[in-house]
C-alpha cells in the first residue's frame, strides 16, 4: 500500500515532464513553420498579411511580415508602401524612436515618393507626444517651464508639410499643432525672462522678452512679454523706453494691468 503511494509522485512527475517537453515540441514546430512561411512567401503575400494584421492591431505580427518583406523583396514596390506601413506600427507598438528611424529612412531612401509628407508628419507627431500634455494639464503643471528639446524637432517636420505640401492631407493638422508649439515655445521663454527678473538681472529678463515680441508675434505670451519689459525698463530707469513700451502696452491692451500680465497667465490653462 505504502509502495504505490509513493511511486504515484513519480507518475505524475514523470507524465508533467512528458507534457511540458510536448508543448516544447509543438512550439517549437510552431515557430519552424512560421519562419519557414516567411521564408517562401511572396511579397503580395507578405504585404496582404501585414495590412491585414495592421487592420487588426496586431502590430507584432504585421512588423514581422514588414519587416521580412523588406529584407527578401527590397526593391519592390511592395517594399516601398511596407517601410511606409512600418512608421505606423512601431508608432502604434510604442516603439516610437524605431518610428523615427523608420520615418527617416524612408525620407532618404524615397525624396520623390508621393507620401513623404505622411513620414514627416508622422516625425512630427511623435515628437508633439513625447510630453504628457494631458496629464501635466490635469495637475496644472506649467508646461512651458520645461525646456523645449523635442518642440524644435516636431515643429521643423510639420514644417516641411505645412511649407513644401500644402495641399496634403496631414497640412491642417500639422498647422494647427505648429500653433500650439509655436505659443508654448513662447511662453517658455517668457518664463526664462521671470526668472532672471526674480535673480534681478532685468537687462537680460528685458531681452528675453523682447526676443518673444520679435520671433513669436500674436503669441498669448506677447502680452507677458511687453509686461515684462515694461517692468524692467521701469527698474532700471530706462525712462523713455519704458515710455515707449507702456505706449505699445495700452494701444494693444487697453483694459489690461500690466503688473497682473507680468505675473503670467497661462493660454493653455482655458479652464482657470
Amino acid at each position: 500500500m505504502s509502495s504505490q503511494s509513493s511511486a504515484a509522485p513519480g507518475r505524475w512527475r514523470l507524465l508533467g515532464a512528458v507534457f511540458l517537453a510536448s508543448l516544447t515540441l509543438l512550439a517549437g514546430c510552431s515557430i519552424f513553420q512560421n519562419n519557414k512561411k516567411l521564408k517562401t512567401a511572396t511579397a503580395e503575400t507578405l504585404y496582404t498579411n501585414a495590412r491585414k494584421a495592421l487592420s487588426n492591431n496586431d502590430f507584432d505580427y504585421a512588423i514581422k511580415q514588414y519587416e521580412a518583406l523588406t529584407s527578401r523583396f527590397p526593391f519592390t514596390s511592395q517594399a516601398r508602401q511596407a517601410r511606409l506601413d512600418l512608421i505606423y506600427a512601431y508608432y502604434r507598438k510604442g516603439e516610437k524612436e524605431t518610428a523615427i528611424d523608420a520615418a527617416d529612412q524612408f525620407l532618404r531612401e524615397n525624396p520623390t515618393h508621393p507620401r513623404v509628407d505622411y513620414a514627416s508628419y508622422m516625425k512630427g507627431l511623435i515628437y508633439f507626444e513625447r510630453t504628457p500634455y494631458s496629464v501635466e494639464r490635469f495637475f496644472g503643471v506649467d508646461m512651458a517651464k520645461r525646456p523645449p528639446t523635442d518642440l524644435l524637432k516636431s515643429i521643423t517636420a510639420f514644417s516641411t508639410v505645412v511649407t513644401q505640401y500644402p495641399k496634403s492631407d496631414y497640412a491642417h493638422d500639422a498647422l494647427r499643432r505648429m500653433t500650439y508649439l509655436r505659443n508654448r515655445l513662447a511662453e517658455y521663454e517668457v518664463n526664462v525672462a521671470r526668472y532672471y527678473v526674480k535673480r534681478g538681472a532685468y537687462i537680460a529678463a528685458a531681452r528675453r522678452a523682447e526676443a518673444v515680441i520679435e520671433q513669436y508675434d500674436g503669441a498669448p505670451a506677447e502680452q507677458q512679454a511687453l509686461a515684462i519689459m515694461l517692468d524692467c525698463y521701469r527698474r532700471l530707469g530706462y525712462t523713455e523706453l519704458a515710455a515707449n513700451t507702456e505706449r505699445v502696452y495700452q494701444t494693444n491692451y487697453p483694459a489690461t494691468n500690466e503688473n497682473v500680465s507680468a505675473k503670467g497667465k497661462h493660454w493653455w490653462q482655458f479652464w482657470r
